[in-house]
């Protein structure tokens, strides 16, 4: 990080903006660190303001990257961890090698002074070596879960979802589920309206909840009319009304039970699950947005009544609706 670029972070934490803090360590992989620079450290002019404060640390003034790819140079010290409030850890393929000590130190400084702790892929071994997620969930890359299983036995290992929100440490599975997780993040700080926003421009599904399958069980098939698009696609249009998985399957020209194995297959969920995010998504855009008759937004957005809309919303969010508009609505800060 150039003198200029350091000044630019150092005003952008002073003014309140949310600072990400990457440690890269030596082997480190590329792609998650793409993925997070993607995610928090580009411009966003589309949205007109700055979302995080985003910066690159390492313990070394040069780290050499996986396989010896290339050479990271002209980023920050490891101090810089410890003005993080999201902190994300270095991810590696040599899981067996112990972490270095300043950066397991690094890690365990953030976490007790409250910094929100994020692991991508291998970084679950790096959180678990800290010993911060002693008692806690994770997941990780599903080819290492038992490796991980056997050596930190106190963690509970998820191996079949795509991340873990465990409130102030979270976890993703491999490679893309980097970018789930990231977008998750985003929902969380700003909504679901910016979180779109920002999956636009990366061209990648905006939500695919973090309880989906890493992996699907058979390859998709190859075949236009066993395709869920033009189904999804039409029912994404009709959210307000009674949909039910067997209006779906009709649609689709199957029986529920195949649709049920083209989800699993091909989404990696169940079509009621698939629509009732849907709808919560849908229910969350219009909050955000300034509709702040709950009544209105659960009719518009197919779930129904308003109580049926605080129980989803509390549920997959953590926060109800009247908490969701103060801290994303039209008059939110």
């Amino acid at each position: 990080m150039t003198q200029e670029s350091s000044h630019a972070a150092d005003a952008a934490s002073a003014s309140g903006v949310h600072r990400v803090v990457v440690i890269v360590d030596e082997n480190s992989n590329p792609f998650e660190l793409g993925c997070a620079t993607e995610v928090f450290g580009l411009r966003r002019p589309e949205i007109g303001r700055d979302l995080y404060d985003f910066r690159l640390c390492s313990p070394e003034p040069r780290t050499l990257m996986r396989d010896g790819f290339f050479t990271l140079t002209g980023v920050a010290g490891l101090e810089a961890a410890d003005t993080a409030d999201t902190l994300i850890v270095p991810n590696r393929p040599d899981i067996e090698v112990p972490r270095r000590p300043a950066v397991l130190d690094a890690v365990r400084r953030a976490h007790a002074r409250g910094a929100r702790l994020v692991g991508f892929c291998s970084g679950a071994f790096t959180l678990a070596e800290a010993g911060v997620l002693d008692g806690r969930r994770a997941t990780a890359h599903w080819q290492w879960a038992d490796s991980f299983r056997a050596r930190f036995p106190a963690v509970r290992m998820e191996e079949d979802v795509l991340f873990v929100d465990d409130g102030d440490i979270l976890t993703a599975a491999g490679s893309a589920a980097a970018l789930d997780l990231g977008l998750h993040l985003v929902r969380r700080d700003h909504g679901a309206e910016i979180a779109n926003a920002v999956s636009r421009r990366l061209v990648f599904a905006a939500h695919r909840d973090g309880g989906q399958r890493q992996f699907v069980e058979r390859p998709m098939p190859d075949l236009r009319d066993e395709s869920l698009a033009p189904v999804l696609a039409w029912a994404q249009e009709r959210l307000d009304s009674p949909l039910t998985v067997s209006g779906l399957a009709e649609r689709a020209a199957v029986s529920p039970a195949t649709l049920h194995r083209r989800f699993r297959a091909q989404l990696g969920t169940t079509p009621l699950a698939w629509l009732t995010g849907e709808r919560l998504a849908l229910a969350c855009r219009l909050i955000e947005r300034g509709e702040s008759r709950f009544e209105v937004v659960a009719r518009r957005s197919g779930l129904g009544t308003a109580a049926n809309l605080r129980t989803l919303m509390r549920r997959e969010t953590g926060i109800t609706p009247s908490a969701y508009r103060r801290r994303f609505g039209p008059q939110a800060s």
